[in-house]
């Protein structure tokens, strides 16, 4: 992280580097390389070639996990800054960019409102870690149901919906579910590598991914997908649109895990001797809500109740309130009166992922200044044949598209940030009457966080996954079932409530 960001030489594989990696990273080269000294394209500028050639370079490293996360959004941004400098301004006839104008591109994410939101995410993650207010709410619900297998399971299913509201990052709740969900397993006495154990597991890890999807601030593509939309559009999807939108889809595809779970990974035991006395036991442990946990616990009800009420009681945007959100954190960092200390906010605190997504939102909004994001949305519209295609048909393609390729990819964030800016393009190169472009994003940013189908694909299940509880099969083949059943949910939403809502074409008036 110490590189300059001013020259693209941190590129070399770790030694520790599987052949799936260096390969990667040498195919990554390739293709950069390919595409910005190969002929320019008619209708592609030269700064557009350019920001294809680093598209491809980003999918590559991302999808083969060549680098760190962390590491390849310095090298992507230092290519921007690099090549771009060398490449004509787009509009101007004459002179090239510069440093100065290809620096602002390659930093314009750092400016987004929506960095900040993921930011405010991680410091109150951090919070709710550092204080055990997580712990407290995990064990509190699940101290409420039977001492039965599929009663546990409901239990760890609502805990992953309750903080999918008030942890803004899904990689921090799966952090904080996964441990409490081995403490039962211990508490329980049963084996970890028993199908209880796995069931358990494995809904927990899935539910966290579910309910990205229903959630505006459950996950930081979504915020990627906002930033991009407010780029090009100048609007705002508020929380309460995107709940209305995505939370009914992520309600019945819940109910779907739920028996595709308990079906396919039947527990050995349906009562767990002792099992409500374990969770009680834990959750005494802990002792009376200390006076950091009530601050924190107000903090964060206070901002999702701004969230949930923009433009109803307040005018006050996501983001605004996510700043304001942020002086309230600064204020609980303070001593005395605050939550806990900076160093403890820093323990764990993932400082790469908000590069990688501010770095992300850069290289979208590159794409789409440079018109590289609309010369290859009109090549995909062209060959698919989507210029007249119903948005039904649109919406099921690119879906298609985003399932399929999500499975290279080990983060929502970095799909989102590549692809989602095409998907803007295409739906703007579309000439389907009265589509409407900011709603279908939406609806394909949901499609998104649709990846259940391998542990690499997501950091929750990755963590899941670390727990030894379950193996890749099991995560493949309920995980599979998973995804038809999504598909399918698909396919009734966009036929009846969003069309019915016109998140999918705009209406006459």
């Amino acid at each position: 992280m110490s590189t300059s960001p001013a020259t693209p030489a941190p590129v070399a594989a770790a030694p520790g580097a599987s052949w799936v990696q260096r390969a990667g990273l040498i195919a990554a080269l390739v293709a950069l390389a390919a595409i910005v000294l190969m002929p320019a394209a008619q209708g592609l500028p030269v700064a557009g070639q350019v920001m294809l050639g680093i598209l491809a370079f980003a999918v590559i490293v991302w999808m083969t996990e060549a680098m760190d996360y962390a590491v390849s959004a310095v090298v992507i941004g230092a290519l921007m800054i690099f090549l771009l400098a060398f490449a004509p301004a787009v509009g101007k006839t004459e002179g090239d960019m510069g440093t100065g104008g290809a620096l602002n591109l390659a930093l314009s994410g750092f400016s987004s409102s929506a960095v900040a939101l993921v930011a405010a995410a991680c410091f109150i993650a951090a919070a709710m870690t550092a204080t055990g207010l997580d712990r407290r709410i995990a064990l509190a619900v699940l101290s409420k149901v039977e001492a039965r297998s599929n009663q546990i399971v409901i239990g760890a299913m609502v805990v992953g919906l309750l903080l999918s509201f008030i942890v803004p990052s899904a990689t921090a709740r799966a952090a904080c579910l996964m441990p409490i969900m081995m403490g039962f397993v211990l508490a329980f006495r049963v084996d970890k590598r028993s199908r209880f154990a796995a069931l358990l597991v494995l809904t927990a890890a899935q539910t966290t991914s579910v309910w990205n999807i229903g959630i505006k601030t459950a996950a930081a593509q979504n915020m990627v997908a906002i930033g991009f939309i407010e780029k090009q559009f100048g609007h705002d999807i508020t929380w309460t649109d995107w709940f209305i939108a995505g939370a009914p889809f992520s309600a019945v595809l819940s109910v779907a895990l739920y028996f595709i779970m308990t079906r396919m990974m039947r527990p050995e035991m349906d009562d767990i001797a002792g099992g409500k006395a374990a969770i009680r036991a834990q959750l005494d442990a802990l002792g009376p809500m200390t006076t950091k946990e009530w601050k924190l616990l107000a903090l964060v009800l206070g901002l999702l109740a701004f969230w949930s009420t923009e433009k109803v009681l307040h005018s006050l945007d996501t983001s605004s309130t996510t700043i304001a959100a942020i002086a309230a954190i600064a204020i609980m960092l303070a001593p005395r009166i605050g939550v806990m200390s900076w160093k403890d906010s820093q323990k764990g605190f993932p400082w790469g992922t908000v590069v990688l997504f501010a770095v992300g939102i850069s290289v979208g909004s590159a794409l789409l200044k440079t018109n590289a994001a609309s010369w290859l949305a009109n090549l995909i519209v062209a060959n698919l044949g989507l210029q007249n295609a119903s948005a039904f048909a649109i919406l099921m393609l690119l879906s298609l598209f985003l399932i399929v390729i999500h499975l290279g990819f080990a983060s929502a964030t970095a799909l989102a940030s590549t692809m989602i800016p095409i998907v803007i393009s295409v739906l703007m190169a579309v000439q389907t009457p009265g589509i409407n472009v900011i709603g279908m994003t939406m609806l394909l940013q949901f499609v998104v966080s649709i990846g259940f189908i391998l542990p690499v694909n997501s950091p929750q299940a990755m963590i899941a996954y670390g727990t030894d509880t379950f193996t890749a099969r099991d995560f493949v083949r309920t995980g599979f079932v998973l995804t038809l059943v999504a598909m399918v949910l698909l396919v009734i939403f966009s036929l009846t409530y969003w069309p019915m809502m016109g998140y999918m074409t705009l209406s006459a008036g």
